[in-house]
């Protein structure tokens, strides 16, 4: 059966094999190629025997130079912005091109207990033998301890405070105590953590100063340009036609452009001119919420449609995205719509289809 969603070791194997031949660098204990190389598979280049590799992220280079440095240090990392600024496709992407395998990972929520993050018992085999080895169920930090490969964590702020704070032994000692069996797990070389965490979300609990001090922090920007974000949706949106094999054209620049000009004069609150100031919604008005406005849009045409990307496709999805909140984002968006999208000659069609869908 196909899976609905490749790994990006399965995803972009070819480029990871090339670049593992044509890698001249130092590789330090536990990665499968250099610093310099793990860079390149992020932002994308030609190598020495013209293999073009795409880019994963785009945006500043020095920003994943730091990222992939620290993984090189006795330091984790933690990788931090506002919803939608790429966070999870960052640490997906460094982590498999560090180990090949970015599958250890932690999902943080709320109701997340310490057993998830430190290690769990099998209750069948503690009543049965006791305390052993044998009974522990093994989390994927601890498999990363004793394999020597990199853990994921999720939405590290979602975990409440006193779990969180369960990995500052970990990540200073790099040993796990299992006080029940009177052992340890040691980690081996290679082994780090790579987590995300945004303020932006309800529930977010603050990191204590003791478990800051443990991550060195990036912080990854919304993009700066509109050039640099059009290229991030064209570049995502291609790929997704692929991977999700949709019968529709990939969209013209054109009406990329307009879906990222609506997202960035809603986020800065005033237009591309700079003579109209306006509202900001509530909602999170990120490059990745703009993708997902393409995807739907596409999968309408596909569908329901002739294959070409119409206002009238993007329209709902654009509503969807922006009106989080049935009031205060609703007199935002109408305001927006009268008083901006309106008054353009050449987007008639996209104002006549949001006001269809009201």
């Amino acid at each position: 059966m196909e899976t609905l969603r490749q790994s990006a070791a399965e995803q972009f194997s070819e480029e990871l094999e090339n670049l593992k031949k044509q890698d001249s660098g130092k590789v330090p204990a536990g990665w499968q190629m250099s610093p310099q190389s793990v860079v390149t598979y992020l932002m994308g280049g030609k190598l020495k025997n013209n293999f073009e590799i795409s880019p994963k992220y785009i945006g500043d280079r020095r920003l994943m130079e730091v990222a992939v440095a620290t993984l090189t240090t006795d330091r984790a990392l933690l990788l931090y912005g506002i919803p939608g600024t790429g966070k999870s496709w960052v640490s997906e992407h460094i982590t498999t091109a560090v180990t090949g395998d970015a599958s250890l990972l932690i999902q943080g929520t709320a109701g997340l207990g310490e057993e998830a993050i430190r290690y769990g018992w099998n209750y069948a085999k503690l009543l049965a033998e006791g305390p052993t080895e044998s009974a522990l169920v093994i989390t994927p930090l601890m498999r990363a301890m004793k394999t020597g490969a990199i853990a994921r964590i999720e939405e590290l702020t979602r975990i409440s405070a006193d779990v969180q704070d369960t990995l500052i032994t970990v990540l200073s000692e790099k040993i796990m105590p299992i006080p029940e069996l009177s052992m340890e797990v040691r980690a081996n070389k290679g082994f780090n953590v790579v987590a995300t965490a945004n303020n932006r979300d309800k529930g977010v609990n603050e990191l204590s100063s003791a478990l800051k001090r443990r991550f060195n922090t990036v912080i990854l920007p919304t993009p700066n340009t509109a050039a640099e974000e059009i290229n991030i949706v064209k570049t995502r949106v291609a790929s997704s036609i692929k991977s999700l094999e949709l019968p529709a054209e990939v969209p013209s620049l054109k009406e990329i452009e307009r879906i990222v000009q609506i997202f960035r004069e809603l986020r800065h609150g005033v237009t591309t001119d700079g003579r109209t100031k306006l509202k900001s919604p509530t909602s999170t008005v990120s490059t990745a919420e703009a993708i997902s406005v393409v995807n739907n849009g596409l999968s309408l045409a596909a569908h329901f449609g002739n294959g070409e990307l119409t206002a009238y496709d993007v329209a709902s999805s654009l509503v969807g995205a922006i009106v989080k909140d049935p009031v205060q984002d609703a007199v935002v968006w109408k305001e927006y719509l009268e008083t901006v999208v309106k008054t353009r000659e050449d987007w008639k069609d996209i104002y006549r289809a949001c006001k269809e869908i009201g």
